[in-house]
């Protein structure tokens, strides 16, 4: 969908702002549910307030999400439903900046279904600590997950479950340590700011089995750049040789079965509907299994893969 009203991407340190992470059954808002929203408010760098909600779906979690998460079928029956938790987190983070990680997508989700239970228009300014980490302060990390991100600060409150306000903690603590990497790289917040534009994309030809893409230059920050990206399932929107010649056509890296080095799978429309019988691909059992070990592997749809694809460059 369009969001047209969705707020601004900064690459900015406030001093007052919104951290924000939210748990779901899946990555696609189209598809899936938000469980848990969570959110720490900070004032002057001092954290001053908190919210933290589990979310009753309207269908019970898998058992991936579970052990993912943390967040059992049995812990949501009692919780409110999405239409009672957004009044009270859309009142809680006011007109603030936002700040989280990977931020994109919790805004996405929270983004459609304010509009589609509320008819409310989410249009914070937004900052992602995944972004500056991974393109201006800390690109010489191997990975930019936030597990990764911490320890290299050596964030003591690291947990395997995945939950929405310990998950604000970190970032927010995070947050505060990548400011001053931008003060000891720049001299001063202001010249962070002012920093100058990204650099043009360097000519750079990746062949990826039978698809080559004819381009000779790519936008080193889009987000598929260099990413090794494998296609299960039959793609609705299009062929399967078209989805891959995207892929390439962006600089990423097409892969044929998924492995530990995989980054992103993405699943045919087919495959992502409940109704489908055996309900997983051996792709995506595989891709949840290195997930759970820790791997840095991600599962998106179809409908996501199309957003990530579209993704213009920035000049900032």
């Amino acid at each position: 969908m369009k969001r047209e009203h969705k707020g601004r991407s900064l690459l900015e340190f406030p001093d007052t702002y919104v951290v924000i992470d939210i748990e779901t059954t899946g990555l696609d808002p189209k598809y899936d549910e938000i469980i848990e929203i969570g959110a720490v408010k900070v004032e002057s760098g001092a954290e001053v307030d908190a919210f933290q909600s589990l979310v009753k779906p309207n269908e019970p979690v898998s058992s991936f999400i579970e052990h993912l998460t943390g967040i059992t079928n049995d812990m949501l029956k009692d919780a409110p439903t999405i239409d009672e938790v957004l009044p009270y987190f859309l009142e809680f983070i006011d007109d603030f900046i936002l700040v989280g990680h990977n931020v994109n997508f919790d805004i996405n989700f929270l983004y459609d279904f304010s509009l589609e239970a509320k008819e409310h228009h989410l249009r914070n300014d937004f900052v992602d600590t995944m972004r500056l980490a991974r393109w201006y302060l800390l690109p010489e990390l191997s990975s930019h997950k936030l597990e990764v991100i911490a320890r290299h600060f050596s964030c003591e409150n690291l947990s395997k479950a995945h939950r929405a306000l310990r998950d604000c903690e970190v970032t927010n603590y995070c947050f505060s340590q990548l400011r001053y990497v931008a003060i000891e790289k720049y001299g001063n917040l202001s010249n962070f700011n002012e920093r100058p534009k990204a650099k043009s994309p360097v000519v750079h030809s990746i062949r990826a089995k039978d698809i080559v893409s004819q381009k000779s230059s790519f936008f080193e920050k889009h987000p598929l750049y260099q990413k090794v990206c494998v296609v299960t399932g039959k793609l609705e929107k299009m062929a399967r040789f078209e989805a891959m010649q995207h892929i390439v056509d962006v600089g990423g890296i097409n892969g044929d079965a998924v492995t530990s080095k995989t980054d992103y799978l993405i699943l045919g429309c087919n495959d992502y509907n409940r109704s489908v019988k055996d309900g997983k691909s051996s792709k995506q059992k595989r891709a949840e299994k290195l997930m759970l070990e820790g791997k840095d592997i991600k599962i998106i749809s179809e409908n996501v893969f199309y957003d990530m694809i579209a993704e213009r460059k920035e000049n900032s």
